[in-house]
């Protein structure tokens, strides 16, 4: 299964370090990944396979929102599918 992870925020030192780690940490895969930085704001957006993921869907969720709180970021993860959806007319 694949994802798409997103991360919005004040840009500051070390956000794509620390997406990583816990994308490693849960034994995910980054297949691609686009970032840019607008005046001030940091925009990243990850394609990542959950096919290996040591924890449930829930669970990734979860450690995500957590990392995005600690990081006063917004960061969500979303299926494929969910987003392929969301974005088709």
């Amino acid at each position: 299964m694949k994802a798409v992870i997103t991360v919005i925020g004040r840009d500051t030192v070390g956000v794509v370090a620390k997406v990583s780690a816990v994308c490693a940490e849960l034994n995910i895969n980054i297949e691609d990944i686009s970032q840019s930085i607008m005046q001030e704001m940091f925009c990243m957006i990850m394609l990542v396979s959950l096919n290996n993921c040591t924890v449930d869907p829930t669970a990734v969720r979860d450690r995500f929102a957590a990392l995005g709180e600690e990081m006063k970021m917004q960061v969500t993860v979303t299926r494929q599918e969910v987003f392929d959806a969301m974005h088709t007319i």
